[in-house]
């Protein structure tokens, strides 16, 4: 079973766990561990994009309450990276519609009628792509805030 597919069965049929202390943190760092084992390059580039993020004004990460590295710009979230390349970003709805027109993005995995859409990376141009995604949700927080 693929990293995707795991993620999406326990997601589907076991996500009602997620209310168990700690559990979706275990559960996403053996994600992780298994990027680890398949995939190492990854993690590089999931550290580059925390590293990029972290040099916007009024960023800050912090540990995202279903496992994860949760992005934030002035204490508001703007998105998540789980363990095994899923990356989570809020924007407006109609925002959203224009993403996935683009067909680059999938509605988010579990709220799909929100705002928040979700994005694998699995190469170097995804890593490119989601830090845009994640620069996109910045701008569009601190020009909210402004």
């Amino acid at each position: 079973m693929k990293n995707k597919d795991l993620f999406s069965f326990v997601v589907r049929y076991l996500g009602f766990l997620k209310s168990v202390p700690l559990l979706p943190h275990v559960f996403d760092s053996l994600l992780k561990l298994w990027v680890f084992v398949s995939k190492s390059y990854l993690l590089d580039w999931f550290d580059e994009i925390e590293e990029e993020v972290l040099t916007w004004e009024g960023t800050s990460t912090s540990i995202h309450k279903y496992g994860g590295l949760q992005f934030n710009c002035k204490g508001k979230e703007i998105g998540h990276l789980h363990g095994n390349g899923l990356l989570d970003v809020l924007f407006t709805r109609e925002i959203k519609q224009r993403l996935l027109n683009k067909g680059r993005i999938q509605p988010h995995h579990v709220f799909e009628k929100s705002g928040w859409i979700s994005f694998y990376i699995k190469n170097y141009h995804d890593k490119a792509y989601a830090k845009e995604l994640l620069q996109a949700a910045y701008q569009r927080v601190t020009q909210a805030t402004n």
